[in-house]
């Protein structure tokens, strides 16, 4: 068998011809597919204006309402019980001392700017009760007071021996009942 040319060319076909196969017009129609594309385009801006007036629409409602009934919730009536999160808008701090402090979002750090105020005021022994006699003492006080007096020490059980502080368990052979010591 004799090849003539290489073996990845491709042969001469254009003499072979199907009479029944050839391009018809029916396989895509060009009309068709510009009307669909006008088509979406209109209904795409007729969505679009649509919208437009709905919202339009909502703005003129909103703005004609009535204001709420005598039973409505007032703005703090309407605050999610404490704990309430962080920089909420619309609430302020009860400190222990009673007073009450807005934080109506003056700035991000504004709740740890107070509750440092406050914890300042206990460690400098600032911090009244309510009839005006101080309740801490300034930490250097408290620091010189311990040193000078010494800690309370909690006495002795035991011999001191390591046994004393090993824990019980129960062995795997007594189902529960029987317990051994353990060193930790």
């Amino acid at each position: 068998m004799k090849q003539d040319g290489h073996q990845t060319e491709t042969p001469d076909v254009s003499h072979i011809r199907n009479v029944e196969v050839t391009h018809e017009r029916s396989d895509v129609s060009v009309s068709g597919v510009l009307t669909f594309v006008v088509a979406l385009t209109v209904v795409t801006v007729a969505i679009y204006i649509g919208m437009w007036l709905l919202f339009d629409y909502f703005q003129s409602q909103q703005a004609r309402e009535k204001p709420p009934g005598p039973m409505a919730l007032q703005k703090g009536e309407r605050l999610p019980p404490e704990p309430r999160l962080q920089s909420a808008p619309g609430f302020g701090v009860t400190l222990q001392s009673g007073q009450t402090v807005n934080l109506e979002l003056k700035k991000p750090a504004a709740e740890f700017d107070e509750l440092n105020k406050q914890w300042t005021e206990e460690l400098d022994g600032t911090l009244k009760d309510q009839s005006g006699k101080p309740v801490s003492m300034p930490i250097n006080e408290a620091i010189k007071k311990i040193a000078a007096e010494g800690l309370p020490v909690r006495p002795s059980s035991g011999t001191g021996k390591l046994h004393d502080f090993a824990v019980s368990f129960p062995t795997a052979a007594s189902s529960g009942r029987v317990s051994e010591k353990r060193l930790q």
